[in-house]
């Protein structure tokens, strides 16, 4: 089993270094979509995860197919933040790294990926300790 939990439009895990992982199919240019979106995806279909503390680093992309959507990449960042709120952290204060991009992709969607800078900094350190 690949530890995706899955629904119509949304997929998500926690990996084994303990990032968030989420995968939505399909674009619309309405952010708030993905708020509600997620919101449900983590109160109805996700395993219940006790929000972390300190701070974090969030990557998010767009995939897109064709032309590049008229979507303002800031306003996804914060609905998409917005709804791993109480979920990954207590508070998108907590977002110390962000990165937010758009690219042409074979299929449309948005993937986001949540990791606390605590864990970064671990797992950096034992990669370097094998050398």
């Amino acid at each position: 089993m690949d530890g995706w939990i899955k629904t119509d439009k949304v997929r998500g895990r926690v990996t084994e270094d303990g990032a968030l992982e989420i995968r939505c199919t399909g674009l619309t240019t309405q952010a708030r979509y993905y708020k509600q979106l997620l919101r449900e995806f983590f109160r109805n279909d996700f395993p219940e995860i006790c929000p972390g503390q300190g701070d974090y680093d969030v990557h998010i992309i767009m995939d897109y197919t064709g032309d590049a959507p008229w979507m303002d990449l800031d306003n996804l960042a914060k609905a998409l933040l917005d709804s791993v709120t109480g979920t990954a952290f207590i508070d998108d204060h907590q977002v110390a790294r962000l990165l937010v991009e758009r690219r042409a992709g074979d299929h449309e969607g948005i993937y986001m990926r949540v990791r606390s800078m605590d864990m970064a900094t671990e797992a950096c350190k034992q990669w370097r300790s094998r050398f």
